[in-house]
């Protein structure tokens, strides 16, 4: 860039396709090379402990202000930052607003852009479409999970919530586990259902044998690889997905991308708890309201909550980073059942929209944009 003019790179979303934004395999390396700079320290997320998730703005129940939005069912705007460094070594931050309303005018329920920005002057070098970025590096650390955590032999994967989350976590599962051939899926409703079907017949025919089931326990038994991925209200723990230990097979790993819970005596006693980063989750306990698995409804949060009230040693979370540098094994028995929580960061986004980013260059896609030729203020 030749300053003081300002150019930046707009991507949309069929631009971030033709970058490559939905190369799994190149995503999960992406955000294994993530964790290794994670651990060693060199990112910055929001808020004084470094290490938050963004910063959320909720509506009111009731306004006195006829125009200003009330609360709803995943209404809420966000800003998540991030600075990751390595060979990304790049400032970002992710933007959405979210309303599950937009269903109805068929919309996603998130709207997500990613800002990519100089490090040193803050110029904007990008604009991009984040849904699908954002979906991606989603499905992509539960594959990472499964790449440490899941046996070579592993068959067949049980689905809990058959949503974006669970696809694009599937992607990640085929890419790390290539030789899955058996499928159960457990859903609200068909039409989802058959969605969640229909993507993997057409792009895994080596999957042979696709099941709906009727409830939970038949998506987990057998299974060697679980995801639970519904769409859960927060308040009351007890509408969580709930998993019982008897029915999980041994040695398998469960993905919580989102909600998910298990017996106290389970997790304190025999599970191996394992958090993609524990720092997330020491950041939202200094920031949310004890109890917080009311308000974020991921295990590792309640592990978080039971390390509070004194029962659970800090040992018992362990961080994806300590085994993916080798501080920690990937597996100590055969038999061993991970519960692997996942929280979500910026510097996922960074790290995968810095790659998009990179390639659209490379390639000469995209929409050059001025944003001035010269300051007025300057």
């Amino acid at each position: 860039m030749t300053y003081p003019k300002i150019e930046f790179l707009y991507l949309n979303e069929d631009d971030m396709i033709k970058a490559g934004v939905t190369d799994m395999a190149g995503c999960v390396d992406a955000m294994e090379e993530m964790f290794r700079l994670l651990k060693v320290g060199d990112f910055r997320m929001g808020g004084a402990n470094n290490n938050s998730h963004g910063v959320m703005m909720l509506f009111p129940d009731e306004s006195p202000f006829p125009n200003m939005p009330l609360n709803g069912p995943d209404r809420r705007f966000m800003a998540m930052p991030a600075y990751l460094g390595g060979r990304f070594d790049m400032v970002g931050m992710k933007w959405y607003g979210s309303n599950t309303a937009n269903k109805q005018k068929d919309l996603p329920r998130s709207i997500l852009m990613l800002t990519l920005n100089d490090k040193d002057t803050g110029a904007p070098l990008a604009y991009m479409s984040a849904n699908i970025l954002s979906a991606y590096r989603t499905g992509a650390i539960p594959g990472v999970g499964v790449r440490y955590f899941a046996r070579e032999e592993s068959r067949v994967v049980g689905i809990v919530g058959p949503g974006v989350m669970s696809k694009t976590a599937f992607d990640a599962f085929m890419t790390v586990r290539p030789g899955i051939a058996r499928v159960k899926v457990k859903g609200r409703g068909k039409k989802s259902i058959s969605s969640f079907i229909d993507y993997i017949k057409n792009k895994y025919p080596s999957v042979k044998a696709i099941e709906p089931v009727d409830a939970i326990e038949d998506a987990v038994r057998d299974a060697d690889i679980i995801c639970v991925a519904t769409s859960s209200p927060t308040g009351n723990v007890n509408e969580y997905p709930y998993i019982k230990e008897e029915w999980i097979k041994p040695g398998a790993v469960i993905c919580c991308p989102a909600a998910g819970r298990f017996d106290d005596d389970f997790i304190l006693n025999r599970a191996r708890n394992v958090a993609d980063y524990v720092g997330l989750y020491e950041a939202w306990a200094e920031e949310m309201p004890y109890p917080a698995y009311h308000t974020i409804p991921i295990p590792a949060v309640h592990c978080m909550d039971l390390i509070a009230e004194g029962r659970m040693d800090k040992k018992q979370l362990e961080d994806l980073g300590d085994v993916i540098t080798g501080k920690l094994p990937a597996r100590r028995r055969d038999d061993e059942t991970v519960i692997y929580s996942v929280g979500g960061m910026p510097i996922e986004d960074v790290a995968w929209g810095t790659t998009v980013y990179r390639n659209a260059l490379e390639q000469g896609i995209g929409t050059r944009l001025n944003l001035w030729d010269k300051p007025q203020l300057a």
